[in-house]
């Protein structure tokens, strides 16, 4: 329903950029327009669910703090939390696994954004530190 948000965290991580496992850190973030939402919006986020529970990130799964779907009118956010954004091997290896499990198609890319440049971000863009 439009105007709710989910999540799904690890034990003892609350879906907020200021608990400490968070805090550091940053998300891979997918955007889907309206059209899609009938289309991808059950599907990439029971991929995404799937992909916390089953450890989809190898070595890298520690660093995975959890998931947010943000449904809203304009369109709709699904993004995979990390821990520590200055991280990059975790970070590429997740968001490379991500996009692929999900099935975008490799032109289309995804952002990842520290969750201190979205705190302080000015407007309604924020800068992504890696794409996938």
């Amino acid at each position: 329903m439009s105007g709710c948000d989910y999540s799904l965290f690890k034990d003892g991580i609350e879906p907020m950029w200021e608990d400490g496992r968070n805090r550091r850190g940053g998300r891979w973030l997918i955007t889907l327009s309206k059209q899609q939402r009938k289309a991808d919006l059950d599907r990439f986020w029971l991929e995404t669910l799937l992909c916390l529970v089953g450890e989809a990130f190898d070595d890298f799964s520690d660093d995975v703090c959890g998931a947010v779907i943000n449904v809203r009118a304009k369109g709709d956010k699904i993004a995979i939390w990390t821990t520590d954004y200055e991280n990059k091997d975790a970070i590429t290896h997740i968001g490379r696994v991500y996009k692929e499990r999900l099935g975008v198609p490799p032109k289309v890319i995804i952002g990842y954004q520290s969750h201190a440049d979205t705190a302080t971000k000015s407007g309604s863009t924020t800068k992504n530190k890696f794409v996938a």
